[in-house]
């Protein structure tokens, strides 16, 4: 696949709303589907068809804690720095993952 090819596959993953506010998520943690589901405020089995979907692209990696997996964004993924000025584009979901922990939602998964 050359990096056209890539490139398109990788904006085709993220012209997606719900995939999208994932990778903004993602940007600022790590996050476990249970958290995810209560952030997108959606059923696990969408929210993880669309993960699905960002580590087919090689968008997300995951990494087992206990019997939970969690989720973040491949930093070493060529397409990184596009997809990081793509989500700074967006409004900050900082408020969001704030007021998340605030509410003692952020601990789900332990």
């Amino acid at each position: 696949m050359n990096e056209y090819e890539t490139t398109e596959r990788v904006l085709k993953a993220l012209g997606e709303t719900t995939r999208l506010r994932i990778v903004h998520y993602l940007i600022h943690d790590a996050f476990c589907i249970c958290e995810l589901v209560t952030l997108l405020e959606m059923s696990q089995p969408s929210v993880s068809q669309h993960m699905k979907r960002l580590k087919d692209v090689g968008l997300v990696e995951e990494e087992r804690h206990g019997k939970w997996m969690y989720y973040s964004l491949a930093t070493d993924h060529p397409l990184y720095p596009l997809v990081l000025h793509i989500v700074q584009t967006l409004p900050s979901t900082k408020g969001t993952i704030d007021a998340f922990v605030q509410d003692g939602k952020r601990l789900l998964c332990e």
